[in-house]
């Protein structure tokens, strides 16, 4: 497998809809909101970590449970525009910025239903390494690859 990358900035520029090239749907749970009555930081971790995964699991056919390799995250980032709180739907969207031999970095971003800019936009990074040895890195596994190039950054 050839590596995939583009030349990529943090903070990313401006970010609307059109960047992302896969959607899913996330509803905000009553514990999400914080003292101040919005979504608390960690949570978009949270948010991030989840529909990434949905994304490998129905995508890739993932199995996280039963696999000989897991996808560790030595990084994760998030930059912040509007609040969100619950009872809010919101559209999360992903892109790859990164697609190594053994990791995958991805772009996040958090919508309003029918907002075209971004609540909050952030990346999630992936190293693939061995169940049993976590030491020990390993290629990104195809099926995990071959849908991944489907959605990298042009």
């Amino acid at each position: 497998m050839n590596s995939v990358s583009t030349d990529y900035t943090w903070p990313p520029g401006e970010r609307a809809r059109k960047d992302y090239l896969w959607w899913h749907s996330y509803a905000t749970r009553w514990g999400d909101n914080d003292f101040y009555g919005h979504i608390n930081n960690r949570i978009y971790n949270s948010i991030f970590d989840t529909v990434v995964n949905y994304f490998l699991i129905k995508k890739a056919n993932f199995d996280p449970l039963n696999s000989d390799f897991i996808g560790v995250t030595p990084e994760i980032r998030c930059r912040y525009y509007k609040s969100i709180s619950y009872p809010e739907i919101v559209d999360v969207g992903i892109i790859i910025n990164r697609l190594g031999k053994s990791s995958i970095q991805y772009e996040i971003g958090v919508f309003k239903l029918k907002e075209k800019d971004p609540c909050a936009v952030g990346y999630f990074v992936h190293v693939y390494v061995d169940r049993y040895d976590q030491k020990k890195v390993v290629d990104i596994p195809k099926n995990i690859f071959t849908v991944c190039k489907k959605i990298v950054k042009k």
